[in-house]
């Protein structure tokens, strides 16, 4: 009995350890969420501005461009997946990683060809491990990216955007994030950067009583559209990249504190088995006392006869 009763106290100085690490990650990931929080919302009215601005030039010209000209046959399209570096965050990068494979599938299905981007050793452990092909990946920097971050993988995409398919290019560019939308909720969803669909941006628009403003284009529509293609890419990815940065720091805290209190609630399991394994072992050796002091009392009433 007193070696179960050391086995369960074994146990619960395990859990007790495992229970601290958990609650400071809990703790460094609800610091964290709330400065990736104020990077979202600093970083998206830039990214929507763009957007509109693209889609006033795109509206307002007839020029055929990468940015807002959908190609008569599409032959490759990119996806790029953006993941974390790091587990014990739930299902952010399983589910990530899912719609990801649902998008490859559906584009595949329409007969095209599929490049594949990966941020994030998680991305990249999976595809790896299933032989998959990924044209370039990234890692290091998906707790804090930075805007810098953002231009070092837009960098490769727009080069792709830009050349023809013969050449190893594509034709359109897809995004896999997830998006932050409350500290309890995060979405998975794939979203098509390139070419920007100027419909779906004036629906989106009109509902708000928006009206997209006239501009006079110097020199021209399409050197305007090649210094928007860059800033645009750079921009949307540089905001999904917070977007995902800050849903990893919310799964985190939510996994964090579940595995915190599920912890508490196996210590005092626990603890309820080892008191009881204490108190039988309290009373085996009563019984033991007792019946000892018994034979005992037989054996001197036997020897006085």
């Amino acid at each position: 009995m007193g070696a179960q009763l050391r086995v369960y106290k074994r146990r619960i100085r395990s859990v007790t350890a495992t229970k601290k690490i958990t609650k400071a990650m809990e703790m460094i990931a609800a610091s964290r969420v709330v400065k990736a929080q104020r990077k979202v919302a600093a970083s998206t009215p830039y990214a929507q501005e763009l957007t509109r601005a693209v889609t006033a030039v795109g509206t307002g010209s007839n020029t055929k461009h990468p940015l807002t000209t959908q190609a008569e046959t599409v032959v490759r399209s990119a996806v790029l997946l953006l993941t974390s570096d790091r587990g014990l965050a739930g299902a952010f990068n399983s589910n990530a990683i899912k719609v990801a494979e649902q998008l490859t599938a559906r584009l595949e299905a329409e007969g095209k060809e599929v490049d594949t981007y990966i941020v994030g050793r998680r991305g990249l452990a999976h595809y790896n491990f299933r032989e998959r092909k990924v044209v370039e990946s990234w890692s290091g920097f998906t707790d804090e990216p930075s805007y810098a971050d953002a231009k070092k993988v837009a960098g490769p995409l727009i080069e792709a955007i830009e050349k023809d398919t013969a050449e190893g290019g594509v034709d359109e560019l897809h995004i896999v994030f997830t998006e932050f939308v409350s500290m309890m909720t995060q979405t998975a969803l794939d979203d098509r950067l390139l070419p920007l669909s100027l419909e779906e941006v004036a629906a989106e628009a009109a509902p708000k009583g928006e009206i997209l403003p006239l501009y006079d284009f110097e020199p021209s529509a399409e050197d305007v559209l090649d210094a928007l293609l860059p800033r645009y890419v750079e921009s949307r990815i540089y905001n999904a990249l917070l977007q995902s940065a800050a849903s990893k720091h919310a799964a985190t805290r939510r996994a964090m504190k579940s595995a915190t209190d599920n912890a508490g609630e196996l210590i005092t399991t626990l603890s309820r088995l080892a008191n009881a394994a204490r108190q039988a072992e309290i009373t085996q050796e009563i019984s033991e006392i007792v019946g000892g002091s018994a034979a005992l009392a037989d054996a001197t009433a036997g020897s006085d006869r």
